[in-house]
């Protein structure tokens, strides 16, 4: 006979996952809301979202590893799921529920904060840096590499300076590299560049300084969202560098 103890206790589980589901339901709502929003300028978001390809994964605080190990496995499961089928754009968007009043810079230290901490899990589980890309922050080719795929990162928050960045919560977007350049072979990638930019100069009255093509410049630079100088120094890692 299972126990009254035994009993609550699944009880209690499958409220947590029930309230979680809810959650994660109703922050996919409002960043859905955002990306369909007519003047939003990232057309690659709204292609994913069009498609049901944009995964959202509900977390606690930007400023703690607590969920850490989960988004961790979500991106070994997204890289794996990836190279399955590499058809059409998906992003990963793991949406924090706070802090809320982070400055730009603030925001820009627990972002990194965050992708080091998921590096460093990356290779303590024994996965291999994507060959592809640079593990150099400072190299105009690095990107991020997760399960053996390269990815990069596009940070949302409140008080983002640039209206494209700004949502209600901190928020990660996990891009595949692998996806764009299949794009630029394909003599697409260009065009729709092109198109992001001025979406994004109607929206916010000038071309984000931060942007630049893969291969001219760092894109850790552009992460954050925030307009950093020319001496900014990256203050990520990789274990498997060394």
């Amino acid at each position: 006979m299972r126990s009254r103890v035994n009993t609550a206790m699944e009880h209690s589980i499958l409220l947590d996952r029930n309230d979680k589901a809810r959650r994660v339901e109703e922050l996919k709502a409002a960043i859905a809301s955002m990306i369909k929003e007519p003047q939003f300028p990232c057309v690659g978001a709204k292609s994913a979202l069009a498609r049901d390809n944009l995964k959202v994964i509900a977390a606690h605080s930007l400023n703690s590893n607590w969920d850490d190990l989960e988004i961790h496995r979500e991106l070994l499961d997204w890289a794996r799921d990836y190279r399955d089928s590499t058809e059409n754009l998906r992003s990963l968007a793991v949406i924090f529920d706070g802090p809320t009043d982070l400055s730009e810079a603030e925001f820009e230290r627990s972002l990194w904060e965050r992708i080091q901490s998921l590096a460093d899990k990356d290779a303590w589980r024994g996965q291999s840096y994507d060959e592809r890309v640079s593990a150099d922050p400072d190299d105009p080719h690095f990107s991020l590499s997760f399960g053996g795929e390269a990815f990069f990162v596009i940070g949302l928050h409140p008080n983002a300076s640039r209206p494209a960045r700004r949502f209600s919560h901190p928020v990660l977007v996990f891009n595949l590299h692998d996806q764009f350049e299949r794009l630029r072979e394909h003599g697409s990638y260009d065009k729709m560049r092109k198109t992001i930019l001025a979406r994004d100069e109607k929206l916010a009255g000038d071309i984000n300084p931060m942007l630049a093509k893969y291969g001219e410049s760092s894109e850790a630079r552009q992460y954050s969202g925030r307009k950093v100088d020319d001496d900014w120094q990256c203050p990520f890692h990789d274990r498997r560098s060394t």
